[in-house]
């Protein structure tokens, strides 16, 4: 598969990852945290159940659009707050350079040398089940390859005969950016970005099948992983449902 082809197919997956979350209460007409001991372990096309049901009779079609709606904000919110501070600082670094280049790499340096998922598990343990602490452990993960990537094209573009000429001619900050330094950070911006939005994607899931992150009965994937396993035998179909899920986010998040 080529790279254009498989980027348009990820871009596509994800559109329809994210009309589908948005139009899901519409779509599927079930609330996914409404309960059915009657109704429990449905198979797939039961009884107005799309998906089947979980072992606590609640719809598993609903319960997996909600998680998509809980996994792809996440993922938006964080990788779009990564990619703000990271590619703002690194610029700022490789812009001046001096001490502010120095204290900001070595800030960046620390926060690499600790492992991202610790560091997402350190604020989880301190406020579990909770999304915005989520969010702000895998932000301050993810900012530093955006920060590395702009700091390092900053300064080749800052030294080019480009930005030479326009400084002699008198163009200022705003028309150097938007020119020159803009276009050639931009596709990287994109790629880290899609990429974080990834690993955001797998680490939630992590979190929450470990109960770290986000708790039952909240319906994320990680989460309605660790709850269905002890019924893989009787409904397999229960636990491959959020697995799935998660490969094709991923999956498309990589291609795009």
């Amino acid at each position: 598969m080529s790279g254009g082809v498989g980027r348009y197919i990820g871009l596509a997956g994800i559109a329809a990852m994210v009309a589908l979350a948005v139009a899901g209460p519409l779509l599927v007409g079930h609330d996914p945290a409404r309960q059915n001991l009657m109704a429990s372990l449905l198979p797939p096309l039961s009884d107005g159940h799309l998906l089947g049901t979980d072992h606590l009779g609640r719809d598993m079609a609903a319960r997996l659009l909600a998680g998509a709606r809980i996994t792809l904000s996440l993922a938006a919110f964080a990788v779009v707050s990564a990619a703000c501070l990271g590619t703002g600082l690194g610029i700022l670094a490789g812009w001046t350079g001096g001490i502010a280049d120095r204290l900001l790499g070595a800030f960046a340096d620390g926060v690499l040398a600790l492992p991202g998922l610790l560091l997402v598990l350190l604020l989880a343990a301190i406020h579990p089940d909770s999304w915005w602490t989520l969010y702000a452990g895998l932000a301050l993960t993810l900012w530093v390859e955006f920060f590395r990537m702009a700091r390092a094209r900053t300064r080749i573009v800052m030294a080019g005969p480009a930005v030479e000429a326009a400084r002699l001619l008198g163009l200022g900050r705003r028309h150097i950016v938007q020119r020159h330094l803009w276009p050639e950070l931009s596709t990287q911006v994109l790629t880290l970005a899609a990429f974080g939005a990834a690993t955001v994607v797998t680490a939630l899931a992590t979190l929450g099948f470990i109960s770290v992150g986000l708790r039952p009965p909240t319906p994320e994937w990680g989460v309605m992983m660790a709850e269905l396993l002890p019924n893989w035998r009787e409904a397999p179909w229960t636990v491959v449902a959020p697995v799935v899920c998660l490969a094709l986010t991923v999956a498309c998040l990589r291609l795009s």
